[in-house]
């Protein structure tokens, strides 16, 4: 029989049997087996290793941001009025420099320390979601899915009249700058959301969860990626939780569209079409048609709407994604994941695997 390292990579996510189903040489010691399986290091320490690297520099961050209030009375005095003031007024104005916080800097920790984790466990970066890929094509394909899936659900709600349009709310130079820094706001939430929850996370989990069938079973690979889907994409529902506006309906919605994004990684073992397909989808809502999502209304957003009617339908304070039309919408947009990015072969997350670790050198 063949060794693991004269085999072929399997081209497809679902048939990686071929590696999985071999094991890498007989480790030494029992230092070894405990931190390395057949496929290098085990998954439960690259989670638990990579989390704690994320949850200490958070840690420090908003240690420091605490540390600055407390210097500065002054500054959080007046953030507390302000915000004091929206909620009083009834709307929670949200503005582009925000992501930068909320989303750029969290963004940067991940990409970081996948990077860091990317040379513990010997994989390339692209491992992780960032595969070598017709990724522009993907993210095209996603930007242009995302903006008519909202476009649609937008058409739906006015048509049905569980939306009304009153008006501009800004026009001319002012709008397209406005336009474009909410594009860029929201191109770092798509980006930090996915690979948050559909990124290094969800390889490893998967894995992980892939041992729980036994080597040589057919459906192991696909049980590890849907179980690791299913547990991060409840992760994603928990995570709106706290959003003020948030629904019940809107909070099941998040969880579906978490499973549709993880069908696109499915289809394609990359992140593009998700990333394309999250940003535009944000940006239409808020920043273009100005509803509300999760209680939250984009300052210098083009357009004035407000829901009316039953909120079931209409969404209410949690916007279109509130409203159960929004799930019509994505069951097209999964139709369209299907048909328009049909199962690509090259190499896949599952695919990209840990060198041989041999006796005579060193881990």
């Amino acid at each position: 029989m063949n060794s693991l390292d004269d085999q072929p990579v399997p081209n497809s996510y679902e048939h990686t049997e071929s590696i999985l189903g071999e094991p890498i040489a007989p480790l030494l010691s029992t230092a070894h087996r405990t931190f390395f399986g057949a496929y290098g290091l085990r998954a439960g320490w690259s989670l638990l290793i990579f989390i704690a690297m994320v949850v200490a520099t958070d840690a420090l961050i908003f240690a420091a941001v605490h540390v600055y209030y407390l210097h500065h009375p002054a500054a959080e005095a007046a953030r507390e009025a302000a915000d004091a003031a929206k909620k009083t007024a009834g709307v929670i104005e949200d503005k582009p420099a925000n992501s930068l916080f909320s989303h750029g800097i969290p963004l940067a920790v991940l990409l970081f320390f996948s990077w860091v984790m990317s040379r513990i466990e010997r994989r390339s970066f692209g491992a992780y979601g960032f595969g070598k890929r017709p990724y522009v094509a993907d993210l095209f394909k996603g930007l242009l899915s995302g903006l008519c899936a909202m476009s649609l659900l937008i058409g739906i709600l006015a048509a049905t009249h569980f939306l009304v349009f009153t008006g501009l709310a800004i026009s001319g130079i002012s709008a397209l700058n406005s336009a474009l820094l909410w594009l860029a706001s929201f191109s770092l939430v798509g980006i930090a959301e996915e690979y948050f929850f559909r990124g290094y996370l969800q390889f490893t989990l998967a894995r992980g969860l892939s041992g729980i069938l036994p080597r040589g079973n057919p459906y192991r690979n696909t049980f590890g990626f849907w179980l690791a889907t299913i547990l991060l994409s409840l992760l994603f529902f928990a995570a709106h939780t706290d959003n003020s506006g948030e629904s019940p309906v809107g909070l099941f919605f998040v969880f579906f569209a978490g499973m549709a994004f993880a069908y696109a990684l499915w289809r394609t073992g990359s992140l593009w079409w998700a990333l394309g397909a999250h940003i535009t989808w944000d940006w239409a809502q808020a920043a273009i048609y100005g509803t509300a999502g999760s209680g939250l209304v984009a300052k210098d957003r083009l357009l004035d709407s407000h829901p009316t009617g039953n909120v079931f339908l209409s969404g209410g304070a949690a916007g279109p994604e509130g409203s159960l039309f929004a799930f019509l919408v994505l069951a097209l947009l999964v139709l369209a994941i299907r048909f328009t990015l049909p199962k690509r072969e090259g190499p896949s997350l599952f695919a990209d695997r840990a060198p041989r670790h041999q006796p005579n050198r060193p881990l």
